[in-house]
Formats: C-alpha cells, sequence, structure tokens
C-alpha cells in the first residue's frame, strides 16, 4: 500500500487507520496549492493520482483548502480534512461550507463539522455484519452509498463500506469521515465504526448539533 508514484511537492497520507497502523484511506496534500493554479490542472493531478480525494493547500496559514476527487471538486469530505489537519497542524480550516474546527488528542486527530456540510448519501442498514462483508462490490443502484451494520449495538461499534458509485474509478472508498458524520447524526450518540479492510473512524455528537469524527493519521510518502 506504500508504493506511490506521485511528483515532487505532494505529500501522501494515509487516513482513519486501523489500531494496528494498517489500512486508512489515501490522502495526496499538495501543501503549494498555486503549482496548480486553476480548476483544469488541479482536476488533471486528482485524476492522475487517483485517491478517492487530493487537498490543494491555498492559504497554510488560514488552513483554505480544496478538495478534489478524480471528478470533481468537493465542499466539504472528512478524511481530507482529518489528515490535512494532522500534516500541517491546523486547528481551523476554511471551506466552502464554513470553518471546520480541528483538535490533536493522542494518536487521533479530530473535526468538528455539521452534517448539513456532507454531501448526499444513501445510508443502508443491513442485518449483520455478515452481510455488509460479503459484498464482493457495490450494490446495485445508483447514487453514492454507505451500507452498514450493527457490531455491537450497546457499545456503538458498527461495521460499513462506502460505494461512491459514480463512475469515477474509485468502486469503494476505504474510509468516509462525512458518511460516519451523516450516521451519528442520524442515530444521534457516538460511534466506532470499522469500514473498509479495516479503517477505524470515531465519532462524537455535540449538544449544538456537530459531529466530531476522529482518526488515527501515518504519513506514507513526505514531499
Amino acid at each position: 500500500m506504500n508504493d506511490f508514484d506521485v511528483p515532487d511537492g505532494i505529500d501522501v497520507l494515509r487516513v482513519f487507520c486501523g489500531p494496528d497502523g494498517r489500512h486508512g484511506n489515501a490522502l495526496g496534500v499538495v501543501r503549494d496549492g498555486t503549482a496548480y493554479p486553476d480548476d483544469d490542472s488541479r482536476q488533471a493531478l486528482a485524476r492522475k493520482l487517483g485517491f478517492s480525494e487530493t487537498v490543494f493547500v491555498d492559504d497554510p496559514e488560514r488552513g483554505t483548502v480544496d478538495i478534489r476527487t478524480p471528478g470533481l471538486r468537493l465542499p466539504f469530505a472528512g478524511h481530507p480534512l482529518v489528515g490535512t489537519a494532522w500534516l500541517l497542524d491546523l486547528d481551523l480550516l476554511e471551506l466552502p461550507v464554513g470553518d471546520v474546527t480541528a483538535r490533536q488528542d493522542g494518536e487521533f486527530t479530530w473535526i468538528t463539522a455539521r452534517p448539513e456540510w456532507a454531501p448526499p448519501r444513501t445510508l443502508e442498514r443491513y442485518g449483520s455484519v455478515a452481510e455488509v462483508e460479503a459484498l464482493t462490490g457495490p450494490p446495485p443502484g445508483e447514487g453514492w452509498v454507505y451500507v452498514w451494520a450493527w457490531e455491537d449495538e450497546a457499545a456503538g461499534r458498527v461495521r460499513a463500506r462506502a460505494f461512491p458509485r459514480r463512475g469515477d474509478g474509485i468502486d469503494e472508498d476505504e474510509a468516509t469521515g462525512a458518511a460516519a458524520v451523516l450516521l451519528s447524526a442520524e442515530l444521534g450518540r457516538a460511534l466506532n465504526i470499522t469500514q473498509g479492510r479495516g479503517s477505524q473512524l470515531l465519532t462524537a455528537p455535540a449538544p449544538d448539533g456537530t459531529i466530531e469524527v476522529g482518526g488515527r493519521v501515518l504519513l506514507v510518502v513526505a514531499s
């Protein structure tokens, strides 16, 4: 998983790693966004890298960032913000949707977000963990789907997998902070989510309606 061929000036992280440091969702971070000054050049790089998301840092002091999938720009996404906050040691990130606060807590990096910032996701509950794990690809249908099942409802432990179903080469998203935010908001409780092959995401709702989502970040390739 660590064999990435990326241009100079790009850090590669794994975000929402499991307790053993494995898995997590790959993220490209372009520290100097001015190297890719326009929409076309940014989208071309995101497509070339092929990560589920790539972040362009437009102002490292203010935390102004631009998030891209291989096919489109996102107003908000979880794992890119957790990863960028960790990499640049930021406590605030500026996005089109609003300011996202971040904090470090031991081995975890957390961001606070509003559920309405997350792009639309279909949250589909399955009857068992085995059913979630048995999927060999995206379930039938169109649009972004997050399938999940209780692993231990009393403890708030969830097994989940995510399928963008948008035809951009990302068949399955390994770790999805925005979907975790939406699920935590819908269920109204803190969650410990195992997603994909073994990524871990933690969530915590606050009384003001915001949701914290956090996880471990590892640097794979330094720019």
